[in-house]
This record gives structure tokens, C-alpha cells and sequence, in this order.
């Protein structure tokens, strides 16, 4: 199935959390925290401004970024987990050091 957001959302693949022991005790999946990472899969077009002009979209497919820990809305694609966030919804691009 393909997916396009519309307007300033993003269609946002959440990074996998890594299982996490403390103490040699498995932490389960239900107390663990959402990562607050992942990967731009889709975007929108952008939102339109009160004079009926487009606002472009400041991320696009394939960036990493960093969102709040409540953001977005959960959906399934073909068995996968994603979120849909607004851009506003989302902190800031995460950028590999060269």
C-alpha cells in the first residue's frame, strides 16, 4: 500500500529501540520509552498561510530526525509500525558528522 500525507505531515518510521537489561533483568516492551527517533518516509506538500500561499516542507524522505516524545499518531502499513506527525511536531533534523 502507498501512503501520501497531506498538508505539513510526515509519514515517520520510528527507529527500533534496542532490548535494554539492567541488572540482568529484561526490561518488557510495555515500560520501556518510545524512541524519539526515525526516519521521514513521506511528506506532504506543506501547509497553506493565511493568504492562500503554499508553505513548503522543511523535511523530506529520507531524513533523520528528532520528534517530541508524544508526537504523532500511530498507524500501521503492511505489518509496519509508523507515526504521523505534523512538521511542527518535529524538533530538528539529526545530520552524520563528515
Amino acid at each position: 500500500m502507498k501512503f501520501k500525507p497531506l498538508g505539513d505531515r510526515a509519514l515517520v518510521k520510528p527507529d527500533e529501540q534496542k532490548e535494554v537489561k539492567k541488572g540482568g533483568i529484561i526490561i518488557p516492551e510495555t515500560v520501556k520509552e518510545k524512541p524519539q527517533e526515525g526516519e521521514v518516509i513521506a511528506v506532504g506538500p506543506g501547509k497553506l498561510d493565511e493568504n492562500g500561499k503554499k508553505i513548503p516542507m522543511d523535511v523530506k524522505a529520507g531524513d533523520k530526525i528528532l520528534y517530541g516524545k508524544y508526537s504523532g499518531t500511530e498507524m500501521k502499513i503492511d505489518d509496519v509500525e509508523y507515526l504521523i506527525m505534523h512538521q511542527d511536531d518535529i524538533l530538528g533534523i539529526i545530520e552524520e558528522k563528515k
